[in-house]
């Protein structure tokens, strides 16, 4: 089955909520979209939304990329063929992820249409739900357990807390969102390199009794090896985010002592869901819990990275919300979310479906 036309396009989306991280306020995001389509009509969507400070890839760089001659040149391909053409794109543009990520995406969705199984079992499914995560920015307190409390109301059980600029007033935020839900709603830290490790010991001592379930990313990037002089139990609840990119990054976290005891897995890290389960059997043979990350993404990458997810038996978490808080999208279905937990849908390919 052959591929007969390959469309890239971007699209601005303003969210609903602007939300601050250690160093940056977002108020909007660029997604760039990738259809390919075969010659019996099928079409696999991708979607891509990489962040420059993490991966130096803009979407506008990414929308370049995709609309250059070497993926005009995917028309005429065998979709059969489909894990041969995201190498040679990981090839071409390496070090882009978000260029391969939608690549990669838009293969997977078309090739699993055409044999009509979802994405995650065509590569076997080992999960079957599990509750994601709603982040919530950097702010004050009063708005911040305000913010907590309707996502409560929304049936999230799981709430995933941005710090990093003050590590007292971090304390003193995640302390009394544990005294207003108790043991009704777990709570997770991203620092976004913010800490010191000094910082992040106080933090850990400070709030033991407060049973956060992880903290991601708390030390700059290059500072890994710092986090090998936390106990071994407190290793295994940090995870990795910034520190990890790809396959290559994986292998040289887990030399021991391993600094993190979780892998955050994001597809626009990666370079989509190849480069994203070769961490994943990285980790799996490392005793390294997987938790599986995004950004303000489309509906089509977040499914994607969720049937990813759903096929890895070393998945623990999901902070799969990039989708909830954009003004609109160009996609839907993909998944199904019951009382907090995501489903993957079980039409072909990722079960997506344009809207017009």
């Amino acid at each position: 089955m052959k591929i007969v036309s390959v469309k890239a396009y971007l699209q601005k989306l303003p969210l609903t909520k602007p939300y601050t991280i250690a160093y940056k306020t977002i108020v909007n995001t660029e997604i760039v979209f990738l259809e390919i389509e075969l010659e019996n009509g099928i079409v696999g969507i991708g979607a891509s939304n990489p962040f420059e400070d993490v991966v130096g890839e803009t979407p506008a760089h990414t929308l370049l990329n995709l609309q250059s001659d070497f993926i005009q040149n995917l028309v005429g391909k065998d979709i059969r063929h489909f894990n041969q053409l995201i190498d040679d794109t990981a090839k071409y543009f390496p070090h882009l992820p978000g260029t391969i990520a939608a690549v990669d995406i838009a293969l997977h969705d078309a090739f699993c249409q055409r044999l009509q199984i979802p994405v995650v079992d065509f590569y076997g499914r080992k999960v079957d739900a599990l509750p994601t995560s709603v982040t919530i920015g950097i702010k004050a307190t009063a708005e911040m357990i305000g913010e907590a409390k309707a996502n409560y109301a929304a049936g999230f059980r799981i709430l995933k807390i941005k710090t990093g600029l003050n590590v007292e007033e971090d304390i003193e935020r995640v302390t009394k969102l544990a005294e207003q839900f108790g043991n009704n709603m777990r709570i997770r830290v991203d620092a976004n390199q913010g800490y010191t490790l000094e910082q992040l010991q106080t933090f850990i001592q400070q709030t033991k009794a407060l049973n956060i379930e992880l903290i991601e990313q708390p030390l700059p990037v290059g500072k890994e090896t710092l986090l090998q002089q936390l106990s071994a139990k407190d290793r295994k609840l940090v995870a990795a985010d910034e520190s990890l990119l790809d396959a290559t990054k994986a292998m040289q976290l887990v030399q021991e002592p391993p600094p993190f005891g979780i892998f955050n897995i994001k597809l626009m890290k990666c370079g989509g869901i190849k480069g994203a389960l070769e961490i994943a059997t990285i980790a799996r043979n490392s005793n390294i819990d997987l938790f599986w990350g995004c950004n303000d993404e489309s509906i089509a990458s977040i499914a994607a990275a969720l049937h990813a997810a759903y096929a890895c038996s070393n998945t623990k978490y999901l902070d799969l919300d990039g989708s909830f808080d954009l003004s609109k999208d160009l996609v839907e279905g993909g998944f199904i979310i019951k009382d907090g937990y995501m489903h993957c849908s079980e039409f072909p390919g990722l079960g997506l479906k344009k809207i017009n």
